[in-house]
């Protein structure tokens, strides 16, 4: 069979309308890329609530989910349901298509497949709050304050057995970096291919007069460490807006001076022109990879994160000593305020905003574009199809 004849499934852990990040839109271009070269493939997740919603990224198109749809807030607080998600994603039934491709940041990997199928996982990261950061989760999670912390660790020990033997049945893993490579290394022990996500930079505009404003587009959730931004920023009193929601929206409120601005309701083009104006991007969390810095060097800002993961993939550090060597950001060595502070005391008492090209940038973040993701993953599950059929 010719992969252009294959039935196609694909798998993502969830699509909520108030969490449509980087994993969803890989997700969409993975699905406009399969219907464009193969045949339209079906979706499935643990469950969805965008259907019916503006951000409904697959319009008219049938998610078919799981059984934690039907339970209390299923649909819009599947999280709530941890223990239960290794359950209710093996009972999705794919047992009809021929190729299973998994974008998976948690659940999706763990959907289970025969040993006629080829199941092909995208992995954004192996569980953050399970493997490496469960500590700064606990620390930022309520639930911790009232004498639950024990249960959850042993919850999240149980976790942790079902992601290292749900990793051991997918036939060939893509990760989206060298980091997340390198745990998926350390935490399943398995090898995998780096392609990084596609990143739209054709919609960033890099030819605007930059402001003194400094800029942070997350998810407001504990591993991006905005509590380190705005403890840094009310110490620097530089202006910093902040974009995007979450469950630690009201909690970093309380803790900003008047120097750090909010911004929730706010559309595709006003991030765009936040990010062609602003002096730097700035960025404290420990990510996998972060499509976010590559959107913001495409708009022409040097980024200013935190120098260890995924971001030393896309993020090089400016040195003073050797100015001609291309740079489109620093990297402050510790994830502490005073590391943080230091660093952007430093960019601003040097001016070094100035020793970065717009036009450089933009033309750096080119290396992330679809047409190259395209060109990767196609190659890609075209090679382990023609392998997985000569094994079969």
């Amino acid at each position: 069979m010719n992969l252009v004849d294959a039935k196609i499934a694909l798998v993502h852990d969830w699509f909520l309308k108030n969490s449509i990040g980087g994993a969803e839109k890989v997700t969409l271009f993975i699905d406009k890329l399969l219907n464009k070269n193969y045949s339209q493939p079906d979706l499935f997740a643990l469950a969805s609530n965008i259907e019916e919603s503006k951000k409904n990224i697959f319009q008219n198109r049938i998610i078919k989910k799981s059984i934690i749809e039907s339970f209390p807030f299923g649909k819009t607080k599947v999280q709530n349901y941890l223990p239960l998600l290794p359950f209710a994603i093996e009972q999705i039934d794919v047992s009809q298509y021929d190729l299973v491709i998994s974008s998976s940041h948690a659940f999706a990997k763990g959907i289970i497949t025969s040993p006629d199928q080829l199941h092909i996982s995208y992995i954004h990261t192996p569980m953050r709050y399970a493997w490496d950061q469960m500590n700064t989760y606990l620390e930022q999670s309520k639930l911790s304050n009232y004498g639950l912390k024990f249960p959850i660790k042993y919850a999240l020990y149980k976790l942790r057995q079902w992601d290292f033997l749900s990793s051991q049945r997918v036939d060939y893993l893509i990760s989206n970096s060298n980091f997340t490579a390198k745990r998926i290394r350390k935490y399943w022990g398995l090898t995998s291919e780096v392609i990084h996500p596609p990143v739209d930079i054709e919609r960033f505009n890099f030819k605007n007069i930059r402001e003194d404003f400094y800029l942070s587009v997350n998810r407001l959730v504990p591993n991006k460490r905005i509590d380190l931004l705005i403890n840094s920023f009310n110490k620097l009193n530089l202006p910093l807006i902040v974009i995007g929601d979450g469950p630690e929206r009201s909690k970093l409120e309380k803790m900003a001076n008047s120097n750090i601005k909010f911004l929730k309701q706010v559309s595709n083009m006003e991030v765009e022109n936040y990010m062609s104006r602003c002096r730097a991007f700035v960025y404290a969390g420990l990510e996998d990879f972060g499509i976010a810095p590559i959107e913001a060097m495409a708009s022409g800002a040097p980024v200013i994160g935190y120098g260890k993961g995924g971001i030393l993939d896309t993020v090089i550090c400016f040195n003073e000593s050797n100015k001609k060597d291309f740079s489109n950001g620093i990297l402050f060595k510790k994830q502490t305020i005073s590391d943080m502070v230091d660093t952007i005391d430093w960019f601003e008492d040097k001016k070094v905003w100035k020793e970065f090209d717009p036009q450089d940038l933009n033309n750096y973040s080119e290396r992330f574009s679809p047409e190259i993701f395209k060109t990767k993953f196609d190659f890609f599950i075209n090679k382990v199809w023609q392998e997985f059929k000569i094994k079969s």
